[in-house]
């Protein structure tokens, strides 16, 4: 069923809403929503209700972006797996000395980067665990600007993706330092957007259980708040599917939608994308498994999850990706039905989730991604990892 076939006068909406149909077409004639409305649609059960939902996101999507599914060409590096932390979702981190820790030298690192442009990559996306011993004379940010110099001495036209705001916060902790400070640095060297990836889900309550040694979700806004107030664009996500309430979904919703209305407001950069992670616990820690009940992402819930945020975020974050190392490559096509109009990147190798248990696979070719958009009958186009169309006249650093 799709949106014009409701009745204005339906009761089958949970609470929350009034009429699930004039308020999907107040959403696309531009009102956005109510946390209370996202959390009314994030519940809904009935297989039309659901599909109206659907209709709306993919229509909100058209209107906004087009049809046209976008794709970038990268290579993701998480450059060691030594952690300090004890997240109850991480299957990747390990103590220094225990079987399966590494912790990759400057030379692999630009053996990796190097590899990945000669297969057209344009992006590197960098990141790994908070090491204490990853220093020089003493300090972290010295260490982590090192691996920027590595990469852009050799490669300064690729984009460096690099370091989450827990990352920031690590080496900002170890150094004594503020985060603009630790950013600008990192920015001045050659970092050109940050992923924005340790948000999860932006409630207290829900971190003390997945990750209380982690940033706060304050600490992660003001990371976040401080990149885009020196320019630096970052991505967006949420981690869900597991402990979490649709209340508190929603609430992860607007955390993100303010802080994009705040950042746009005042001239700086913003958020480029929001991409759902769905939690994987195949291999994750036994305890939050066993809370979860579920190992693989439900795609369903997934879908639809997707569907509330594109509505949720409307015109404030244009761009929306599903993940298919969490959902498999079929499971991301699908989701670009359901609001998305980003398959996400080829990263040829990826280690976080894949360790975790996760299906989709560590790598992607260009005719696979592109293979899984002609699925759903859209074209693709590569892009940069600021959504700059690639051609020969664009730079890779755009």
């Amino acid at each position: 069923m799709h949106l014009n076939a409701l009745s204005n006068t339906s009761d089958r909406p949970p609470g929350g809403l009034h009429n699930l149909a004039s308020c999907l077409r107040e959403v696309l004639d531009g009102r956005e929503l109510s946390v209370d409305e996202a959390t009314a649609l994030l519940s809904v059960t009935s297989p039309d209700d659901i599909e109206c939902i659907r209709d709306a996101s993919d229509r909100l999507r058209r209107q906004l972006v087009g049809e046209t599914v976008t794709y970038v060409v990268n290579r993701n590096i998480n450059f060691t797996n030594i952690c300090e932390q004890h997240c109850s979702f991480c299957a990747f981190r390990r103590d220094a000395g225990a079987e399966g820790a590494y912790w990759l030298d400057e030379a692999s690192i630009l053996d990796k980067a190097s590899d990945a442009v000669k297969h057209g990559a344009t992006e590197i996306c960098m990141q790994g665990g908070l090491n204490p011993a990853a220093t020089i004379d003493g300090s972290a940010l010295r260490y982590y600007v090192g691996l920027v110099e590595t990469i852009k001495s050799h490669l300064p036209d690729l984009h460096l993706h690099a370091f989450s705001p827990q990352e920031i916060q690590f080496i900002a902790r170890q150094d004594g330092l503020d985060f603009a400070t630790v950013i600008l640095q990192l920015k001045q060297t050659g970092v050109d957007s940050m992923p924005g990836t340790a948000a999860e889900v932006l409630v207290p309550e829900v971190r003390q259980v997945l990750c209380p040694e982690k940033l706060t979700a304050q600490e992660w806004i003001d990371v976040v708040s401080t990149a885009h107030q020196l320019g630096m664009p970052v991505t967006c996500t949420m981690l869900g599917g597991h402990i979490e309430s649709m209340a508190d979904r929603a609430q992860h919703f607007d955390s993100l939608r303010s802080l994009q209305k705040r950042s746009l407001s005042e001239g700086e950069v913003g958020f480029t994308e929001f991409i759902l992670l769905p939690y994987v616990g195949e291999l994750a820690p036994k305890k939050l498994r066993n809370q979860v009940g579920h190992v693989q992402p439900m795609l369903h819930d997934s879908l639809l999850t997707m569907a509330v945020a594109r509505l949720f975020m409307g015109t404030w974050i244009p761009n929306h990706q599903p993940s298919w190392v969490k959902l498999g490559l079929d499971g991301a096509a699908t989701a670009l039905n359901w609001g998305c109009n980003d398959i996400g990147g080829t990263l040829m190798e990826e280690h976080i989730t894949s360790m975790a248990g996760a299906q989709g696979g560590t790598g992607q070719t260009v005719e696979e991604l592109r293979g899984a958009i002609a699925s759903v009958g859209r074209p693709a186009q590569q892009r940069t990892t600021l959504y700059r169309p690639v051609s020969p006249s664009v730079t890779l650093n755009s």
